[in-house]
């Protein structure tokens, strides 16, 4: 139903609805209907809306008996159909419905049909308190004279003037004689007020909410009615909900923390009414400062929220049947002795769904595991099922629990149970299936859309939680008397798809990757940064300001976002950054899969040492190529290479070993393991050429090589040749190349008279005498720096002779002769010019 309808079957919707032969099933048809078309005020939607609202009905329209339940969830879809829109016609009808006696023949229900108002009321004034004062008389004024409070003024205000039926309807304001009946309209009212002032920060509105702070308001006012006023006072104070147990403590009062305290004082001489007065007050705050963390906090899984929600939840748990010793000295102790039973665990059900609201989506164990025991203390069976803890919820739990999202089938969700405890012997009491269905639904939200969705923390979405939170838990499947049960359905509007998915671009398998997420700075933190796990939820949009795919796997990308208060993008969405949760990733080559080589020891490199060594030589633990040590890896070189050749004692090839292989397979580039070897023992190779006595290879193309390169890399260095990939070869490398074959031809003796006669005769040195050594070296010589012809020499020494200069000749050389080395251009002015 929640799906949505379009306008083409409203007619056909309306013709139904005005059968209404299946109460619950119109009732969710005016939801769904509501809910597809939240905040549009269609016009031909409202009508039929309003045909379930009787006291609107002008005067000649027949006259009908409708279920105070059909006339409860009009009131609400009402609310959803004109959310936000501040529409003054509207809420002038609803805040009189707050005041106003159902009409239907069951008047026990009375008090869900003004606190379905109340919520009605809110969603219409959406966080628009301050722009609604003006459209009509002294509405605030109103709602806290349905409150109770002390201003309530005892003629009856002209907002409140019959309607142009009421004569005939016989359905009267809920009041009795002057006297507002507080009982029934001040939970729609204080529900309006904090829907209506969400998030102002209004200090005016906050000073009206007081909590009580003597004997005589504890007594003057319901505890459970406390607790309301505790959390509107914090949705309209959002800003300063601090998830710290100093936060809560503030919220107490000196008189009700002073009681508490002194519960187990025996010199204390306390009455006895007050003492319970004291501790109902307590814990309904408490669990009224709960509610309001939940909702502060909600779907963001903050560490801080989690751990305070915890320890209240255990605590309470505790109070009502011992399970834990932890912390039991920081809270009072014996309020079991001054508060029923079922008092404790309403507390706890808020409580515990609180902590789920916090964790939505997140499967987090700790939470999961206190559902259990709570549920399991709750039927008295936890001790005797010897229940062993389940280490993570897998695949199959999480599509399980996932179903929950369905918003019409809370009652499905007791399927789960057996499926975790196995076969429960469920109490016959309603008190025990209420602790099912409320352990069952923050399963549900622990666990909500399978682990793929959570909740948002934007206007509506905590409007859509307070009304599933709201605090009058039933007694039984059936029980509407303070609340609607379909009402707590509406969880499904304030859910995000907030899930990101990395996929292998290669595979096209999902795949596990670490993500550095960014937010920006809020009120209780700076500028953040933390590491996710894919699958993995993200921050709201309004905080999320980078995501960053990181770890030495993958590739990296960085997703650059401008937070902004909108919500989620949606499915399919073109604008999506995330292309509704899937993030594509590219792994390194040499590198496996975190579910394939979960601790790094399945690489390349270790795969390669296990062929060598076998799997009893790794080091297991590290991660990629610095897994393997130096010996193994000139044994993998080896393997890998065999026409390359090296000493294993040769230090200094080891070390080139381990640093090139790292940087092959950590910039996916394996091919260029042989460019960097080659390189390196044609270096090795000419070195011992000049060194030895003989010469065994006179071939240079090895030079011509290595210089070709040097001159490519030196155009992507100087822009003058442009590249995506920027230098095949690093740049260190190739100078130190080029600066050992400077060292290796530096001019000896010997090299310098042959370079001498060279240039003045163009003659070769004498291989029958010196052997083709000398004459091999010569020609790396000038073919290396770029020295000119012998003639072309000749001319430009004797054109410089011929000059009177008596600086130094070396820039005029230069100029002469373009093309060769700096270096022989020095020989050749030492050698010619200065002789």
């Amino acid at each position: 139903m929640i799906s949505g309808i379009t306008i083409a079957v409203i007619t056909e919707v309306g013709t139904f609805l005005t059968l209404h032969e299946h109460e619950s099933t119109t009732a969710g048809l005016m939801l769904g209907l509501a809910t597809s078309y939240r905040g549009t005020m269609q016009p031909s939607i409202a009508k039929c809306l309003y045909v379930h609202i009787p006291a609107h009905h002008p005067s000649s329209y027949p006259e009908l008996e409708l279920p105070t339940l059909l006339q409860t969830a009009a009131l609400m879809s009402l609310g959803l159909l004109f959310e936000g829109s501040a529409h003054p016609q509207t809420m002038q009808r609803l805040l009189s419905e707050i005041g106003r006696r159902s009409g239907g023949d069951n008047v026990l229900e009375r008090e869900g049909y003004a606190v379905s108002a109340g919520f009605s009321l809110g969603l219409v004034a959406l966080g628009r308190g301050e722009d609604t004062l003006g459209f009509m008389d002294t509405p605030v004024d109103r709602l806290f004279h349905y409150i109770g409070g002390k201003e309530i003024r005892n003629e009856r205000p002209p907002l409140l003037a019959t309607s142009v039926d009421e004569h005939n309807r016989g359905t009267g304001q809920m009041m009795d004689g002057t006297s507002v009946n507080v009982d029934v309209t001040a939970p729609g009212a204080m529900i309006a007020l904090a829907l209506m002032f969400l998030k102002s920060e209004s200090e005016v509105i906050v000073s009206r909410l007081t909590i009580p702070q003597t004997h005589f308001d504890l007594q003057y006012v319901r505890p459970d009615f406390i607790m309301l006023r505790v959390i509107a006072r914090n949705l309209i104070m959002w800003g300063r909900i601090h998830p710290s147990k100093d936060w809560i403590q503030s919220q107490i009062p000196e008189i009700v923390e002073n009681g508490v305290n002194s519960l187990g004082d025996d010199t204390m001489d306390i009455d006895e009414m007050d003492a319970e007065t004291t501790v109902q007050a307590y814990v309904n705050i408490v669990a009224g400062a709960c509610i309001s963390l939940g909702l502060r906090f909600a779907g963001t899984k903050d560490g801080n929220a989690q751990e305070l929600l915890y320890e209240y939840a255990v605590y309470f748990l505790n109070e009502i049947k011992l399970v834990s010793t932890t912390n039991r000295n920081t809270f009072p102790k014996g309020l079991s002795q001054y508060v029923d039973r079922g008092t404790l665990e309403m507390c706890l059900h808020l409580i515990v769904l609180s902590l789920s609201v916090v964790m939505a989506g997140s499967g987090h164990l700790q939470t999961f595991r206190l559902l259990r025991k709570s549920y399991a203390v709750y039927h008295h069976i936890y001790h005797a099922l010897h229940i062993p803890c389940i280490a993570l919820p897998n695949v199959r739990l999480l599509n399980l629990c996932g179903g929950l999202i369905n918003p019409l089938s809370i009652e499905s969700s007791m399927t789960l149970l057996p499926f975790l405890h196995g076969t429960l012997r469920t109490s016959p009491k309603l008190s025990s299936e209420n602790n099912a269905k409320c352990v069952s639904l923050a399963i549900g939200f622990l666990f909500l859309g399978g682990g793929t969705r959570t909740f948002s923390t934007s206007n509506s979405s905590i409007a859509a939680l307070l009304i599933t939170l709201y605090p009058q838990l039933p007694t039984g499947p059936n029980d509407n008397r303070c609340h609607l049960q379909a009402f707590r359905h509406l969880y499904v509007l304030a859910t995000e798809a907030r899930w990101l998915q990395t996929i292998d671009v290669d595979t096209g398998l999902p795949v596990y990757a670490p993500l550095e997420v960014t937010i920006r700075e809020t009120e209780h933190y700076s500028e953040t940064s933390f590491c996710e796990i894919t699958p993995c939820i993200l921050p709201e949009r309004s905080i999320l300001k980078t995501v960053r795919v990181c770890g030495p796997r993958y590739w990296p990308q960085v997703i650059e976002l401008v937070p902004e208060n909108e919500p989620w993008w949606s499915l399919g969405d073109r604008n999506d950054p995330f292309h509704s949760g899937i993030l594509h990733v590219k792994r390194k080559v040499g590198l496996c899969s975190y579910v394939d080589d979960p601790i790094g020891c399945q690489s390349l490199l270790s795969r390669a040492m296990h062929k060598v060594f076998g799997s009893t030589s790794l080091r297991a633990g590290n991660d990629g190529p610095t897994a393997v040590t130096v010996d193994q890896l000139v044994h993998i070189v080896i393997i890998y290479f065999p026409n390359q050749r090296a000493c294993r004692s040769d230090v200094d090839f080891q070390e080139f070993c381990l640093q090139v292989l790292f940087e092959c397979i950590s910039k996916d580039r394996p091919a260029l393991l042989q460019v960097y070897l080659s390189l390196y023992t044609t270096i090795g190779t000419l070195a011992e050429q000049v060194s030895s006595s003989d010469l065994l290879v006179g071939d240079s193309l090895s030079l011509s090589s290595l210089k070709l390169a040097l001159s490519y890399n030196e155009a992507v260095l100087t822009g003058r040749l442009t590249t995506s990939n920027g230098s095949i070869v690093q740049s260190v490398f190739l100078g130190s190349l080029r600066k050992r074959v400077e060292e290796l031809l530096n001019c000896s003796e010997a090299l310098q008279n042959d370079l001498r006669n060279y240039l003045n005769s163009g003659s070769w040195p004498d291989d029958r005498s010196r052997g083709v050594k000398s004459s091999t070296i010569l020609s790396w010589y000038l073919q290396w720096f770029g020295v000119a012809a012998p003639a072309t020499v000749k001319t430009t020494v004797d054109r410089i002779n011929h000059m009177d200069i008596s600086s130094s000749r070396v820039p005029l050389l230069c100029l002469l002769l373009p093309g060769t080395h700096i270096n022989a251009i020095e020989e050749i002015n030492r050698l010619l010019l200065s002789s």
